[in-house]
């Protein structure tokens, strides 16, 4: 779903006609007011946000936008005034993804919401870990098995990272003890060894992926 901040009608209804009769689902807002409301039951793709806006202008709710965790990874292109330099570099500095200059073609704004969401797509894959129905997610630090969340300390999380980042890559015990937790840190290897058997235990199914390598140290083979 992709919305549309605009306060002109008429911009507005052609913005959402247009996205719409191209294969997208949009909505149209007149402000923030209105914009917030809907904010607070769903979240959409991408949005389109005019700078001038009544009361609350487009700047003002970008930054409102990039400050949230809730919202601050939607892809933004906002929409600008020909001539106002300004608004663009202050936009793209705030976090904007793209910008349209007024009077934009319908066919330029589909064209650039495309492209965006293919790069926000393109960057979103790349946080993404998986090997099967495992899933570690980068951004959220967060790890799945088959759709159900699997909760790892920080150290057990960090060495299925390094497995899933290089699969079939055997580590030894003091390459993974010193990556994992640092040169200066007083330890042992045996740390490792305790730390991937809570790992695997905890990966159930998953676990067996994790395959010793005898007289060098662990591999995380993935199997099809």
């Amino acid at each position: 779903m992709i919305w549309c901040v605009e306060d002109d009608v008429g911009i507005r209804e052609i913005e959402v006609y247009t996205l719409n009769s191209t294969g997208f689902e949009a909505v149209g807002f007149a402000d923030s007011a209105e914009f917030k409301e809907a904010l607070k039951t769903e979240k959409p793709e991408l949005i389109i946000l005019d700078v001038m806006l009544p009361g609350e202008d487009g700047v003002e709710l970008l930054k409102f936008l990039k400050n949230s965790p809730d919202t601050a990874e939607i892809p933004v292109i906002m929409a600008t005034a020909k001539g106002m330099e300004y608004d663009k570099i202050q936009s793209l500095d705030l976090g904007a993804d793209d910008y349209l200059v007024k009077p934009f073609g319908m066919m330029e704004m589909v064209s650039r919401v495309k492209a965006v969401l293919r790069r926000y797509k393109t960057t979103n894959v790349q946080h993404l870990l998986k090997a099967g129905g495992l899933v570690v997610n980068l951004d959220e630090h967060t790890v799945t098995a088959d759709g159900e969340r699997i909760n790892l300390t920080f150290k057990e999380f960090e060495l299925l990272r390094m497995f899933l980042s290089h699969p079939g890559i055997a580590f030894t015990r003091d390459q993974l003890f010193n990556d994992i937790w640092g040169a200066d840190y007083i330890g042992e290897s045996r740390t490792v060894d305790m730390h991937i058997r809570t790992l695997r235990q905890k990966l159930g199914s998953y676990g067996s992926m994790i395959e010793t390598v005898r007289g060098v140290g662990y591999r995380l083979e993935v199997r099809q």
